[in-house]
């Protein structure tokens, strides 16, 4: 049990299954992706700790570039997504990308990134998250090409995940404790 702010979280997920996880994508974009050198762009600040293991695990060149993307409040979304992207346009050109997220829930984020990213003319886009929610999907047309753990509608800390700023340096991920 850890408490973050004013709130109480259990164990979820051990750091040993996230990293089992973390193995599983890498070995799949390493055969997706070799002899090609992808561009892996985490979206911050979420993403930087699964993607600096995922990228430690791939076993074939890639490239990093990081875009910036917020619509956390507290524990829910704002529905309002500010994003910061600082990169050349002719960067990702004919280049494959993989969008990194730590986790996905009603994909908002990723559907609003993947068209601005578009207009860079990647190669292709592909999307790999560590967490997923399927019950909170919004957007069933969105294609998740590497999803690491698949988990209920619940609000989750830990291994980059925050509740208002906090929790993110934890190695395991846990949930947040239903108050009775």
């Amino acid at each position: 049990m850890i408490q973050v702010h004013d709130k109480q979280f259990e164990l979820f997920i051990s750091r040993r299954r996230i990293q089992h996880a973390v193995k599983r994508i890498a070995n799949r974009i390493t055969a997706d992706f070799n002899g090609q050198q992808p561009v892996l762009m985490p979206v911050l600040n979420g993403a930087f700790i699964f993607a600096a293991d995922l990228m430690r695990a791939v076993n074939t060149d890639c490239e990093v570039s990081f875009i910036k993307a917020t619509s956390y409040e507290g524990t829910q979304s704002t529905g309002n997504l500010n994003i910061q992207l600082h990169i050349e346009p002719e960067y990702l050109c004919n280049k494959p990308l993989i969008l990194i997220e730590d986790i996905i829930d009603t994909g908002y984020t990723i559907a609003r990134l993947i068209p601005i990213l578009s207009e860079y003319k990647p190669l292709s886009i592909k999307v790999a998250c560590l967490l997923h929610k399927p019950d909170a999907l919004l957007y069933p047309d969105l294609h998740i090409d590497y999803v690491g753990i698949k988990i209920e509608n619940k609000f989750v800390v830990g291994y980059g995940l925050d509740y208002n700023g906090l929790g993110r340096n934890y190695p395991d991920i846990y949930r947040l404790l239903e108050q009775p």
